[in-house]
């Protein structure tokens, strides 16, 4: 069920803003015309492989390269001593500096040590695909193999493997936010306590296509051209140019169709830089796909948090405080956006949706023998609720409330915001009780309440889990971005150009993989100049056609990205607005605009479309004196602070009381995006990241063995979730606008991500409730309640 109509074509729509218009893109998606990176071809086109570490941690003692040269179809073969004879660092750049980071190189080519399995130890460039492979498989690599640690917690213990000598004890960095005086006398005075130990585990990206990068270099004009799955092409040209000491005005980045993201395609990795430095050095276009094994194992990994969290409450269940400390697994280096995660992407969300006297969360960044960690749907923000909700499971449960009746108690009411919390942010609009009712009413709370005892009596587990969610998106200001870290603005472009014709063409920084922004983008432009749906064409992902840009990750591709076209759409009309009233003989203030028609006020007869206009502008027989003939404006869209979606979610489940097994009954997820520029769209989204949630909380997790080995290397040995396996969602929305965005939007595209993995976890848990189970570290797979459930009947306190 949903409360959103279905898809409309745009001529159907009353206003193009708000209502469900068609998805443009699908048909090239869905009839196989779309053209992703492999798609590519070029005459003289070469194939790049690695050869990769099989350790954990190991010293790189010697390479032998001799077999792998002396394949016919061989053109090159390469280590870091190659890399360094170049000239060039070759190292992947941090982006997001915390005070007092260690940063030690992460290298195109392991160098002395290989620090995770699957780091790339050599690369060889042949005439075919299969060719490449085999001659990297004969790269001869003799290693002294190191003890690993893959745990960060461990890691930083005494007599844990040390991996960078810049960095004792695998500590990368400290940090810490809040008031650790004010939390502590909170916790002094408070009459309940709870506390909690849990993991949010490692998650591997697994987009529909892996990563993938085509590099030329065109010697005459010294440019290169490079096409790659990427989500952000402009900063990726940013990343290879420092990496490769290669003018920036010189390379083209062009994102073709794009197989999906979740991350996983915004940060620089290895690979691709290399691809490029191949394609540099030989003067030939290179091409590296990743293999799904290969991506596994290369690809930043996302979360990787091992937590302890304690909340403080009075006796009528109010939240006092919470006091936080995390490890956070950077894996063996830090990757572009690693130290950001565990810090500034996820402390300043632990409050969630409560109003409380004070929070201290400290946070040790640390080294492992593992994948670097990146940025992955959520990034921080779901580590973030998981926290909080899985602590105000556990409070109602220690002062006898209903988990949701604590929940509204603690609310931040409506009337405060915008509310600054405990931890700094300062929320811009919330209603929180409102999606609250509306879920509740959706899942039949109380009925579903006295079911459960009933159920109960009969030895049957339903369990019901709340998960009440806000989330920061939209990043910004820029000058803000800088002082925490950030060494890039979080700005946003937006060009309309008006062809004389009378047609459109917005260009954006953006770069979309998915989430509609053809559609999105020509449904605010077309309003806002009131011209056809079809006279307006969105262009995006290239770097030669778009000059700046800063890609889409974080949920910011409409409330920053959308408010950078709806702001040149507004200065065009302006400019128009001139024109017009030089034509109509008239004063600009005299001049209405509707529906992309000027007529003066009071004659509504004398008028001019904007399309006729456009042709005027560029005609330039006319014009007011003074100004520029053409109409094309740019806008650079610097948001004044950050955009806070939220929403609650709830899913029922029942466990065999037997063998652990869990089947879903029901989810229902009401989300608060503020206005909704396509509702279908909007909905879309939430489905696939309530799949991508779901996803985390009951089936995926890296595991590795204790010598560093990738155990779920392959696609048959991590379960991501298949279609039956999950449930029917019910959605439904509020709308609470965004005070200081244009258009009034927030972010939805990570929303389920972030509300679902707890709301599962809080399920199983009331379930169990009983068998005094409090607890079970994501994936609730049905094994881990088996476990679980037996560990209970074990203790004194297993059965009530």
């Amino acid at each position: 069920m949903s409360s959103t109509p279905e898809f409309i074509d745009a001529h159907e729509a009353q206003r193009l803003r708000g209502s469900p218009v068609r998805r443009r893109e699908d048909r090239p998606l869905l009839t196989g015309d779309a053209q992703y990176t492999d798609d590519i071809s070029r005459e003289d086109l070469l194939h790049l492989a690695f050869t990769r570490s099989h350790h954990a941690h190991a010293r790189v003692e010697a390479i032998d390269t001799s077999a792998a040269e002396a394949m016919e179809g061989v053109v090159a073969v390469y280590t870091a001593a190659d890399v360094a004879a170049s000239g060039v660092t070759g190292e992947v750049p941090p982006v997001w500096l915390l005070p007092e980071l260690k940063t030690p190189p992460y290298p195109m080519l392991a160098r002395e040590r290989v620090r995770f399995q699957g780091q790339p130890v050599a690369a060889v460039v042949a005439e075919r695909r299969y060719l490449a492979a085999d001659a990297a498989d004969a790269i001869d690599v003799t290693y002294e193999k190191l003890d690993a640690v893959t745990s960060p917690g461990a890691a930083t213990t005494e007599g844990a493997p040390q991996l960078h000598e810049e960095a004792p004890n695998n500590v990368a960095a400290e940090w810490e936010i809040g008031d650790r005086e004010d939390t502590d006398a909170a916790f002094d005075r408070a009459d309940h306590t709870v506390e909690l130990d849990l993991v949010n585990q490692r998650l591997l990206p697994t987009a529909m296509e892996p990563r993938a990068v085509l590099a030329e270099y065109n010697a005459s004009t010294e440019k290169a051209t490079v096409h790659m799955s990427t989500q952000c092409p402009h900063l990726h040209r940013r990343f290879f140019c420092e990496m490769l000491d290669f003018p920036e005005h010189r390379m083209r980045v062009v994102a073709p169709d794009v197989g999906g993201g979740f991350g996983s395609k915004d940060s620089a990795h290895p690979d691709e830089a290399l691809t490029i430095w191949a394609a540099l050095q030989l003067e030939r276009p290179v091409k590296w796909v990743a293999t799904r094994t290969e991506g596994y194992a290369s690809t930043g990994h996302g979360r990787g948090h091992e937590t302890h969290a304690e909340m403080a409450l009075s006796d009528d269940g109010d939240i006092l405080a919470i006091r936080v400390h995390t490890d956070g697994d950077l894996g063996g280096y830090v990757s572009t956006f690693g130290a950001l995660n565990p810090t500034w992407g996820y402390a300043p969300m632990l409050p969630g949706q409560y109003a409380m006297e004070a929070m201290h969360c400290t946070v040790t960044e640390a080294f492992t023998n593992a994948v670097p960690t990146e940025p992955y749907r959520g990034a921080g923000r779901p580590e973030a609720s998981y926290v909080i909700e899985r602590l105000v499971h556990l409070a109602a449960k220690e002062v006898g409330m209903d988990p949701a009746d604590l929940r509204r108690r603690n609310y931040i009411p409506s009337d405060e915001f915008p509310y600054e919390t405990t931890a700094g942010y300062l929320y811009d609009s919330g209603d929180y009780e409102k999606p609250l009712d509306r879920a509740l009413e959706l899942v039949g709370y109380d009925d579903l309440r006295a079911r459960q005892a009933e159920l109960r009596a009969e030895g049957r587990y339903l369990g019901i889990g709340i998960s009440s969610y806000v989330e920061s998106c939209g990043y910004g200001p820029s000058e803000i971005v800088g002082q925490i870290g950030g060494q890039l603005g979080l700005w946003e472009t937006g060009v309309v150009r008006f062809h004389p014709s009378g047609k459109v063409t917005v260009f954006c920084g953006t770069s979309g993989h998915g989430q509609g922004h053809q559609t999105t983008y020509a449904q605010i432009v077309a309003d806002e100049l009131g011209v056809d749906f079809d006279d307006v064409d969105v262009v995006e992902g290239d770097t030669d056609e778009v000059p700046m840009g800063m890609g889409t990750y974080g949920s910011r591709s409409v409330t920053v990205g959308g408010a950078a076209v709806l702001t040149s759409a507004r200065k065009a009309v302006e400019k128009a607005r001139q024109i017009a009233a030089h034509q109509l003989e008239v004063a600009t203030e005299d001049l209405e605009f509707e529906s992309g028609e000027f007529s003066v006020t009071g004659a509504p007869d004398r008028a001019i479309h904007i399309q006729e206009v456009a042709r005027q502008a560029y005609l330039a027989h006319d014009l007011p004196e003074g100004l520029e003939p053409g109409l094309e404006e740019e806008s650079f869209y610097d948001p004044e602070n950050l955009v806070y979606p939220f929403g609650v979610h709830v899913v029922v489940v029942e466990v065999d009381a037997d063998t652990g097994e869990l089947s879903f009954e029901k989810y229902v997820a009401v989300d608060d995006c503020g206005e909704q520029i396509n509702p279908k769209i909007v909905e879309g989204q939430v489905h696939g990241a309530i799949a991508q949630g779901l996803g985390q909380g009951r089936f995926e997790g890296v595991v590795y063995d204790e010598s560093g080995n990738l155990v779920t290397g392959s696609m048959q040995d991590y379960a991501v979730p298949k279609a039956h396996q999950l449930p029917h969602f019910e959605t439904d929305h509020t709308v609470t606008p965004c005070p200081h965005n244009p258009l009034g939007v927030k972010g939805v595209g990570e929303a389920g991500t972030i509300a679902a993995p707890q709301a599962v976890v809080n399920a199983v848990c009331d379930a169990l409730s009983p068998l005094g189970v409090d607890h079970i570290d994501m994936p609730v797979t049905d094994e881990a309640v088996w476990q679980a459930m037996n560990r209970a009947a074990a203790t004194d306190g297993g059965a009530e």
